[in-house]
Formats: C-alpha cells, structure tokens, sequence
C-alpha cells in the first residue's frame, strides 16, 4: 500500500491495531473453551470416581506357559537300571541244569518248560546278537534288551553270543557270561542253548516271564 500522506499512515496503523485486537480476541476465546472443558472433566471425574478401562473381550487371554512335565517314568526306568545291575562276578554253574546241554530255569519253573522250549515250540519273537562286543558293551546290551522286551510284553527272545571261536584260545568267554547275566534278570524264567536251526551251541533261547 503507497502512504502519500499522514491520513493514510493513520489508517494502516488503525488496521493493524484491529487486526492485533482480533488476533487477541480470538485466543481469548480459545483459553476460556479449553478452560470450560478441563473444568467439565474434573466435575466428571469427581462425580463417577476413577474410571478403569473395560477388558477388551476381542483378545485371547492365554494361559501362562506351564514348565514342561518332569519325565518321571524315564527317571523311574533309570533308577530301577541301576537296581537291576548285573555282575561279572556272579556264578551261576550251580544253578544250571546238567544234561546234554546246560540249562536254567528258575525255581517253581517246570522241567516241561525247557523242554518245550528245546523243542521251538515258543516262537521267538525278537533276538540280540552280542558278536563283537566287549564284556562290559555285551553286558549292558543284554541288560536293556531284556528289560525292554519284557515291558513291551515279548515272552520269548533269542541271545546270540557265538560259539567263541575267534576267542584267544578259542575259549568262549562271553557264552559263560551271557548264561551268568541272564541268570541275574528277574525276568528271565528260563533259557535253553538254541537248536541247530536257530544258532546251536552259539545262542540261547530264553523264556521271559510275563510283563
């Protein structure tokens, strides 16, 4: 705007003064609404109290993560390992029957039942074969594979320990002891050497009592 004197000076400083008012005005006006509001609030709040937001019912309330179940069973199994542990030191030549082939069966346990298992008339249903392995491996595999197969309700198993020929001297070793171990198991109620068929003199044929 051209100022050619000092009446137009006088009205641009009237405008600019009531522009400033307006401006004032208008914040004035905005305070007190902000005032009113703030003070409609508290009397809200004063009058219903604290206010707790509602459970939103569209979440899922999931359950804490529970700690994972102790395997007890598999502790229990275990322990009962350690219990049952058989030794290289038992002898169990005076518990074997004396015919034409050694033989066991636990007292109470009828002669009929070697007997029958001589014959193969006790199907096998599951076999170790112990070849290879050294005393204290043999031992422990024995062990387990007895103790599985009878929780797993199997009645008849075949041993395999050979015939020892690949021995030092030749001496079969480990058939001496598979008898002694065997012995030792509660399970087993009765074993007998293996027929021809199913591994002679380098196997026995053991009768598990029921699980």
């Amino acid at each position: 705007m051209k100022i050619n004197s000092l009446q137009d000076l006088k009205k641009i400083q009237k405008s600019i003064q009531e522009a400033a008012a307006l401006q004032a005005a208008q914040r004035a006006a905005q305070l007190e609404k902000e005032r009113r509001l703030a003070a409609q609030k508290n009397l809200f709040i004063l009058a219903v109290g604290a206010v707790k937001p509602l459970p939103d019912k569209r979440k899922a309330l999931l359950k804490k993560e529970q700690p994972p179940p102790v395997a007890a069973q598999l502790q229990r199994d275990e322990k009962a390992v350690l219990v049952e542990a058989i030794s290289d030191g038992f002898d169990a030549s005076n518990l074997l029957d004396t015919d034409d082939a050694l033989s066991y069966r636990r007292q109470g346990i009828g002669i009929d039942v070697t007997r029958r298992l001589r014959k193969g008339e006790w199907s096998i249903q599951r076999q170790i074969d112990l070849h290879g392995l050294r005393s204290e491996a043999a031992r422990d595999a024995l062990s387990g594979f007895i103790r599985e197969a009878h929780k797993q309700g199997i009645r008849c198993v075949r041993v395999v320990h050979g015939k020892g020929l690949s021995s030092p001297g030749k001496t079969p070793v480990l058939k001496g002891k598979v008898r002694n171990w065997l012995v030792q198991k509660n399970e087993v109620l009765a074993f007998v050497q293996a027929r021809p068929i199913d591994g002679g003199a380098g196997a026995l044929v053991v009768l598990l009592r029921p699980s």
